[in-house]
């Protein structure tokens, strides 16, 4: 079975305990790269999906980086309203592969990351998440995937789970994403 995982540097926290959990049934691949936010996702998407690999299951997310407020006079880096446009047209790509397709919503941060300012490290707001998350969900409901809902297992013990840039998993964190991924994986 082969499986591709697409996301951000939470992916890429999680992506080597999935392969462990998945163990040797499963082949997995993804970008070497940072997948970074939606529209970087869906440019990629004609590199990343051009090779010979056919993936069985595509479990991808992207979300963090469209949530991120650079500057707090122009809110989210991405609007939600365009986020949901390049997360539908995200799908309609991925469906063309003709893969099991499974969208895991954005991770929480830490509430502290929501008083950052200035462009580095940019603030996050688990609010906006939320809406955002809320906003893709619906917009996929009548679509025949699995929601991987990744932000909700997280939420109430996230700052247990969080790193000390209060954004990225740390080791229990990793497990605890990996443990649900892979079990999402196997229940395609």
């Amino acid at each position: 079975m082969k499986v591709f995982l697409i996301g951000d540097s939470i992916r890429m926290h999680y992506q080597n305990e999935v392969i462990s959990q998945l163990g040797s049934d499963y082949e997995v691949f993804a970008p070497e790269e940072n997948c970074k936010f939606s529209l970087y996702v869906l440019n990629s998407l004609r590199f990343w999906l051009n090779s010979n690999e056919n993936p069985d299951i595509i479990h991808f997310n992207a979300g963090l980086w469209d949530t991120a407020i650079l500057y707090p006079e122009d809110g989210c880096f991405v609007d939600v309203k365009t986020y949901v446009k390049y997360m539908k047209l995200i799908l309609k790509e991925l469906k063309k592969t003709g893969a099991k397709i499974i969208f895991a919503t954005t991770t929480p941060v830490s509430d502290e990351k929501a008083s950052l300012c200035g462009p580095m490290p940019p603030a996050h707001k688990n609010e906006d998440i939320i809406k955002y998350n809320q906003a893709v969900v619906e917009a996929f409901k009548n679509e025949d995937i699995v929601i991987n809902d990744l932000f909700s297992l997280f939420l109430l013990n996230k700052e247990k789970y969080l790193s000390e840039d209060m954004i990225h998993p740390n080791y229990d964190g990793v497990k605890l994403l990996g443990t649900a991924v892979a079990e999402c994986i196997k229940n395609c």
